[in-house]
């Protein structure tokens, strides 16, 4: 199945952030583990961060993206938060590629 997993925060749920953040990477780290990995993930808005920032987030979406995940992230939210430079995963794409991406998954989840 062609499942499209957007991520559109740096964190996971509402409240507490810090809290989010861990659960979030913990969601990842789940995922990976167990190989019940999406085709294409998607980062809107500060989720974008996750493909910049240092830790163990982005460790873990590397070693998703080493195992043929694609991981896209929105070029106009990167720009917006000055994130373009330092992406260390990844790569960004246009309101079109996520659009197509959107329209050929047979399922998306989003977070």
């Amino acid at each position: 199945m062609n499942t499209l997993l957007q991520i559109t925060k740096n964190y996971l749920g509402a409240g507490d952030i810090e809290l989010g953040r861990k659960l979030l990477e913990n969601y990842l780290r789940q995922r990976n583990n167990e190989n019940r990995l999406p085709a294409v993930i998607c980062f809107y808005n500060s989720g974008v961060y996750l493909l910049a920032e240092e830790g163990e987030t982005l460790n873990i979406l590397k070693e998703i993206e080493r195992k043929g995940v694609k991981l896209l992230a929105c070029k106009t939210c990167l720009d917006y938060y000055g994130l373009a430079d330092k992406m260390q995963a990844g790569i960004a794409g246009s309101m079109i590629d996520i659009i197509t991406l959107q329209d050929d998954a047979d399922k998306i989840i989003a977070i």
